[in-house]
This record gives structure tokens, sequence and C-alpha cells, in this order.
């Protein structure tokens, strides 16, 4: 054991000794030198138990290596020190982060006779964070910092741009190969780090734009004037963040395409060190869309700022609504928020976070501060702002009204039968095994491919759910209007997660939920609907990975005996090309129903032939976007995408 630590922590030192280090007091706030490090431990079994650091192997903890590279530039530029951060994917799945900050110290640290360099680097926990002098808020702080993405990575090299000079080192699996070498000159400051993921720790090593693009659009959204720029050289594709507004800009952005009641509400506050913001604005959809985080950490999983948030809202609504005799029924957290798209973020010097990753902030303190400032400060503008508070107020009302209406039109339909726990639907061919995990269920389009499908199906492990026209368009629906579409009830109740308060992802029948429609522009639409409906009222299977596009074939073509099945038009040029142009024939499939039960499980059910593409959840902000450009009131936002992505299309039915 004590030779596997001296591999993995090249400074070879025990992690108790370095917790007792003391750093001396600074008198120059601006300056920044390997003596401001602090160490608080080694980079052992970080090779061997990875998931520990970084939440997990898959393409989560590969996305994680490159925000805590981003992360280090993100507390340079909330110090003040750093405007512009660059992020680029290569073709060789090289990743490359550079910033104008200060540079990592490259003097000697008189305690480990190193450079700051290295040990930043080679140091789990080593930084100019943990006596709060260097850094007085950072995200990274319960991370893992640099030192994690370079044990992880198979190579890695850092440049320093710091004394008008340029510092090169090279590391491989974490240990350096090269001393801290001086290799030129430059006029400014900064640092860059270059890495490759080890193929060793991760299986799949290719990173997802959209993925790095919502977390760097978050970044610049929490540090209004930094400018961060996205670049991949493998689809030659980049994006550019910049707002001024901060978190007023994000909400702006989150109802861009939304109809907003109001101007965004803001206000902040600092309180015992913590630094309180928030930014809301209603609109007159149905759906709620709030990010929160701490010291810029995306808390996907919330935590006590937003449930501070929460409370505060609810009550503050209510006190306002009785004090101004607005309301008969008592409006609650999910009727105040309906409409809502809001921003909270706190900054606070020692974030206590659940987990590693970083995705739930339990700090109690932080709990009361926020609901504090929710209730003082939006309790003002309310009574400020007499006309919008009784139009957000009024809004919160009609939801109430509307959750009443849904509850009565689901026991409604309790009572008929459906939604009942073993009551299926009678469309619904199950399939015989009753392991959730082995089943799959196929949503089909209309009665003649739901045949076709029923017929040609594994009935062990796939069931069958035919569905008969165009289903109810949520994105312009409230709860109770979907307890009166019959297609919808009926998909409910055959997956078995209940919808709404009731939503369980537990009950879920089935582990593959398959849509199946036409490739044509009304299987297209009817895909559209359903994906809007999954998003948003049953988004658990998404994350869970659940949900699934079927492929069917666009052609078949026959040459002699021979009969090709083909998916794309690209691969007809392909195919074309081996076997030539004479003596064949093709054929567009345009509907399922025009392929016999044989045809359909060969080409598009069988899971040694088919194929099925799955649908993720990369970016939330960008879903939300497209979902409400394609499926919204506005129709302005919707002729403007479909001019722009005209060109795209590769099946137009005229």
């Amino acid at each position: 054991m004590a030779e596997e630590n001296q591999d993995i922590n090249p400074l070879n030192e025990s992690e108790n000794d370095s917790d007792k280090q003391e750093i001396p007091q600074k008198e120059d706030p601006d300056s920044y030198e390997a003596k401001d490090i602090q160490v608080l431990g080694g980079l052992s079994a970080v090779r061997k138990r990875p998931a520990m650091y970084i939440g997990d192997t898959g393409l989560r903890g590969l996305h994680h290596l490159v925000y805590e590279a981003v992360d280090n530039s993100i507390d340079e530029a909330m110090a003040g020190f750093c405007k512009n951060i660059r992020v680029i994917v290569h073709k060789n799945n090289y990743v490359t982060v550079i910033d104008d900050g200060r540079g990592i110290p490259v003097d000697t640290h008189p305690k480990y006779g190193k450079s700051g360099v290295e040990i930043v680097m080679t140091k789990l926990h080593a930084g100019g964070k943990f006596d709060k002098k260097i850094y007085k808020v950072s995200g990274g702080l319960h991370g893992v910092g640099i030192s994690v993405t370079n044990a992880l990575s198979k190579e890695l090299i850092v440049e320093v741009m710091r004394n008008g000079k340029i510092y090169r080192q090279k590391y491989e699996q974490g240990k350096p190969v090269t001393p801290l070498e001086e290799v030129g000159a430059v006029s400014g400051t900064g640092t860059k780090i270059t890495f490759m993921p080890d193929v060793e720790i991760f299986q799949d090593i290719e990173f997802h734009f959209d993925t790095l693009s919502s977390r760097l659009r978050e970044l610049a959204f929490l540090n209004n004037g930094l400018k961060i720029s996205l670049e991949d050289e493998r689809i030659d594709k980049k994006s550019e963040f910049y707002y001024d507004g901060g978190i007023v800009s994000f909400v702006e952005f989150l109802n861009e395409n939304k109809t907003a009641l109001h101007n965004v509400i803001y206000f902040e506050k600092e309180k015992d060190g913590i630094k309180t913001e928030i930014a809301m604005q209603y609109n007159d959809g149905y759906q709620e869309n709030m990010f929160s985080f701490a010291n810029n950490i995306n808390t996907v999983e919330g935590g006590t700022h937003l449930t501070g948030f929460k409370t505060a809202l609810t009550r503050t609504l209510n006190n306002y609504a009785e004090k101004n005799n607005m309301k008969d029924v008592k409006l609650s957290s999910d009727d105040v928020r309906e409409g809502l798209a809001a921003v909270i973020s706190v900054k606070l010097p020692e974030p206590q976070f659940e987990g590693q990753t970083k995705t739930k902030l339990g700090n109690m303190i932080v709990k009361g501060i926020v609901d504090s400032v929710v209730t003082s400060k939006l309790g003002s503008f309310l009574e400020e702002n007499p006309a919008m508070a009784r139009l957000i107020i009024q809004k919160s009302i009609t939801a109430a009204n509307a959750r009443e209406a849904a509850r009565k039109a689901k026991e409604l339909t309790r009572r008929k039968g459906v939604l009942n726990h073993g009551s299926l639907p009678g469309k619904l061919a199950d399939c015989s095994n009753r392991d959730p995990a082995k089943c799959e269920i196929y949503i089909v389009e209309g009665d003649s491919a739901g045949g076709s499908a029923k017929q040609g199906r594994n009935r062990e492990f796939q069931a069958i759910l035919p569905l008969r026209g165009k289903i109810l368009n949520v994105e312009k629906a409230r709860l109770n209007k979907i307890f009166h579409n019959e297609e919808i009830i009926t998909m409910i109740t055959a997956l078995g997660t209940g919808i709404g308060e009731e939503f369980n992802i537990e009950g879920a029948r089935y582990h593959k939920i398959i849509i199946m429609t036409d490739a044509d522009v009304d299987g297209a639409h009817i895909r559209t609907l359903l994906l809007t409906f999954f998003y948003r009222y049953m988004k658990p299977l998404i994350e869970a990975n659940y949900v699934y596009i079927a492929q069917p074939p666009l052609y078949k073509v026959k040459k002699g005996k021979n009969a090709y099945y083909v998916y794309s038009d690209e691969r007809l040029k392909e195919l074309l090309a081996k076997i030539g142009r004479d003596g064949i024939t093709i054929q567009r499939y345009k509907g399922l129903g025009e392929m016999n039960p044989k045809q359909l499980w060969e080409t598009t059910m069988d899971p040694s032939q088919r194929t099925l593409l799955k649908v993720t959840l990369e970016d939330a902000v960008e879903a939300d976007k497209i979902f409400t450009i394609l499926m919204g009131d506005q129709v302005e936002p919707r002729r403007q995408f479909i001019q722009e992505h005209a060109k795209e299309v590769a099946n137009l039915d005229i």
C-alpha cells in the first residue's frame, strides 16, 4: 500500500500532516504565490476509485473533467482577475481550457520544495481557496480540483503565462514526466490546460457539445461580464457566451420565446457572508422553469436555498392576496410556481454539498437567509407594484382552480376504471414478462401499424400500444385538460407511473418506451407531441434513459433476388454506387402500415437488427427553448426556426 501511495502521490507526504499547515497573513490581497497554496490531501486512490471523485466513469464523469479545469478559471474570474475563458475540443478528443487570469504560481513552495504548479496538479484539494484570503468564494472547495482531471487523463500539459514568461510541464496519468520548464516569453498572464481523458478509465471519451455548452452558458450567466467561448473542431461549431445582465439575462433567456407578464424582478442581499441573488419572471404558460446555484454549481437536486425560496414565495403571495381580499382559496407551492422562470444563486464561503458531485446544497443557515430575503424584498416589490402584483396573484388563483379541476377530472377518470392499478387499457397488447428492466413498449401511430406490430413482435418482452390520431399539445394545456384526452390517459395507464403529484418512476412497467411513427410530416408531428408530453410531464423517464425513437427504414431496394432496407438518403446513395442502378426497384416507405409483420420485425423491432435513438437531456435550457418554439403560442419564432432549418429537411412530403 505504501508503494501504491508513493506512485500516485508524487509529494509523498501524509494527509494528516498537511492539514496542520498554517498560512501567514497576506499583506497584498492581489498577490498569488506558491506559499499561498494550501494542501489538504494526496491523490491516492483517485485512479483506483474514480467514481468517488467525479460521480461515475460514464459521460457525466467525463465532462466533469472539463468542469474542474474550467472551475479554476471561474475562481479567478470571481476574484476579479479573469475576463475570458476558451474551451476547445480538438479532433483527437484532447480538450484545451485557456484563461487570462493570474496564472498558477510557478515559484517553489517553501514547505514542499515543489513548484506551485506541480502541487496544484498532483495534490487533491490543493489550492489558494482554503484560507479565504486568495479566493473568498470558490465552487471547487468540495470539488476535487484540477488534480483529479490530471490523475484521470492519459496525458495533460499545463502552460502558465506569468512574469512575462511561459512555463510548461507535462503529466501522464497524474505523474509529472517533465520538470516545469520556461519555454518562451509572453506579455499577458493566464493558464492553459490541455488534456486527453484516459481510455483505461473511461469507456467513451467522446465529449458532447450540447452538454459542455449548457454548463458554460450557465457560468457566463452567473458571472456577468465574463466571456466564455466553446469551440468544437470535430464538427466545426462555435458558441460564445457573454451576458452583462447576469441572472436577469438568464431569466430573460428562459422566457425568450414566451409571453412574459412583467419585467424581470431582481433582488440581492448579503448577510452573514452569504450573498443571495434572485431573478424571477412569470409568463403566460403553465410550466415552471427554475434553476438553483451555489457558488456557480448547478444544484440540480435543489437544497436549502431552493427550499427557502419556495417557502417564502408561497407564503408571501398568500399573505398579499389575503391582505388585499383577492382570494378565497389557499395557494399551494405548485400554484404560485406555474409559469415562473426563476434563478436562485447563492455564494457562500463554506458550502456543504451532499455528495461529491455537488447536486444538493445542505447548509441549513442558507434556508433562513434566502427565506428572509425573499419575504422582505418580494413583499416590498408587491406593495410598490400593485398592478403587477395583481397579475401574478390572479395567475396563481387560476392555477389553483385548474388544479382543483384536474383533481376532479382525475377522480372521474379513476371511477370509470381507468388509471386504476391493475386495470390496463384494452388496446394495449402487453408482454408476458413482468420484469420492467426486460420489457419494452412500442407506442405506435395508428391501428394499421399497431396491428402489424402486434403480429410481428416478440410477445415475451415487447408490448404494443397503438394511438389513434394526434394527442393533445400539452405545451398549450394545463393538467386538467390532459385528463380529458383519451389517448394520453391510455398511455399514462399503460406506463404505470401515474402523473402530476402521483408520478412515481418506480411504477414504470417498461424500461424502454419506444416511439414508432411514420416517416412523414404527420409522423414527425406526432413524435414531437409525444416528446413534448414526456418532457413536460414525465421528464424523469427521459433522465433515466427510458425513452427511445424507433428508426424504420425509408426505402426498400430490390435488385434481382436481393432486397436491401435503407435507413437514410446517404446510405441509399452509397448502395446505388455498389450495386448500380440497372434493374433495380426502389420502394419509399411513408407509413409503417406498408410493411407486413415480418418486415416490421426485421427492420424496426428485432433487437439484433434495429436502430433505436435514445432520447437524452443534455441541455435542459436548450430543450425547453426548442419545445417552446415548436409547440408554443408564438408563431414568429416558429417561422424563423423553420426558415433557418429548412435546408436540413431530408424527407418532405408535398
